[in-house]
């Protein structure tokens, strides 16, 4: 219903009605101008009839105006605070508030239900409130057709749990069809073999994707200039096949790089999403460690995978992820480890190529290294997968052969970090 007090004073209602009465202005225009349907139209004729001079179309309100009660009042303020000191502290990627945030917060913590912009209208009263900065649009957008078609991939590095006093690498890998969230990890130190990782998990739980699509860091691809440390360089922009790459070559995956944050926007997009609840709740959870970290770090990827309607598909990525995959719309190609491999520890490791001595001694780094089944001036291919106990294995392959396996300990490879 139209509210007319709010559009029209009571004189500029009683001269449309005289003149309707006097047949000077049909009624289906006047039901126009003031916005109201038939029914509500003929109420007013009739009160403006039985008393013109008494007549107001000013609205009266029957009940007191719904409040919250002061213990709810309490904890939005309480909440609010929480919010403005992750906010103030410089060291956390939050900058603003995320009023749902808090409203879900509400629901799930005190069971209690406020309206959103109840949240907001206390926010803005107590100074809890910071404006929106209007953002440049990036008309550039990659489109998909299939889960598998495109995999963003990187990393973040942030105060995400402000009690612990150290900052983490958030790696997260996203499928750009369903917007599914298929990889998230925190760790202390960003090394080639924390994104190896990420492919291993990708790749065994999904399979071969088509493409991946990440930044220009120098994990992923070498940039003459940047990457060389003589003012006369050898090697010129992507004559250099990172580790990471060397992975994704093998197993016939496409690789494509953005020139900017803003052209990856969708995986920018789920760190926001992140950053506004990852850094929230290890504050009000009190979170230390790494190891409790990674448990909200999980749980909340579960709600978004499995409960969100992401806000551009419409959909809970987990639905459409597998609707796609169910109908038989998928790029993802099954996982196999290919010839001549014998194990996933020969795809996802560390490669480095050798030449045998006289004394069938391969050197790396600072080890001599004696090897089983090789001669002199063999050529050998060493594949490292590093352990979970501080000890890495080596795989030594000969042509197209596996001629030994050593381990060694992490600790003896100087200058290589695992």
């Amino acid at each position: 219903m139209s509210q007319i007090h709010k559009k029209f004073t009571d004189d500029q209602v009683k001269e449309l009605f005289k003149k309707y009465l006097s047949k000077e202005i049909e009624r289906k225009y006047i039901q126009v101008i003031l916005g109201i349907k038939r029914r509500r139209f003929f109420e007013l004729i009739k009160r403006y009839k039985k008393d013109s001079e008494k007549f107001t179309v000013k609205y009266k309100r029957r009940g007191s105006n719904r409040k919250i009660s002061k213990d709810i009042e309490d904890i939005i303020f309480k909440e609010l605070s929480i919010d403005k000191e992750i906010i103030d502290n410089k060291k956390t990627p939050t900058k603003t508030y995320n009023y749902s945030f808090i409203k879900r917060r509400l629901v799930n913590e005190y069971n209690k239900t406020v309206s959103l912009p109840t949240i907001i209208n206390r926010a803005k009263k107590n100074d809890f409130y910071i404006p929106k900065k209007r953002k440049k649009i990036h008309d550039r957008e990659v489109l998909t057709n299939y889960p598998g078609e495109l995999i963003q991939h990187d990393s973040s590095y942030h105060l995400w749990a402000p009690d612990a006093n150290e900052k983490w690498y958030l790696i997260t890998s996203i499928d750009d069809y369903s917007r599914l969230i298929i990889y998230a990890t925190l760790v202390k130190r960003e090394t080639s073999f924390t994104h190896i990782k990420a492919l291993e998990s990708v790749f065994l739980k999904y399979g071969f994707p088509y493409c991946y699509y990440v930044d220009c860091h120098s994990i992923f691809r070498f940039v003459q200039g940047r990457d060389s440390f003589w003012r006369k360089h050898h090697k010129l922009t992507d004559e250099v096949t990172p580790q990471w790459k060397q992975i994704l070559n093998e197993c016939g995956v496409k690789l494509t790089y953005a020139l900017s944050p803003q052209a990856k926007g969708k995986i920018e997009r789920p760190y926001q999403w992140l950053q506004d609840n990852l850094v929230r709740i290890c504050v009000r959870e009190n979170i230390r460690n790494i190891k409790d970290g990674q448990l909200i770090l999980n749980r909340e990827i579960r709600r978004y995978n499995y409960r969100q309607v992401h806000s551009t598909t419409k959909e809970i990525p987990h639905l459409r992820f597998n609707n796609a995959v169910n109908g038989n719309k998928s790029l993802f190609r099954p996982f196999k480890v290919m010839y001549p491999f014998k194990s996933t520890k020969d795809i996802f490791c560390y490669r480095a190529k050798r030449t045998s001595d006289a004394y069938r001694k391969i050197s790396f780094m600072t080890l001599k290294l004696r090897v089983n089944k090789v001669n002199p001036r063999d050529e050998i291919t060493l594949r490292i997968y590093p352990l979970e106990n501080g000890i890495s294995e080596i795989r030594f392959w000969k042509k197209n052969e596996l001629v030994d396996v050593q381990k060694i300990k992490n600790s003896e490879f100087k200058g290589v970090h695992f």
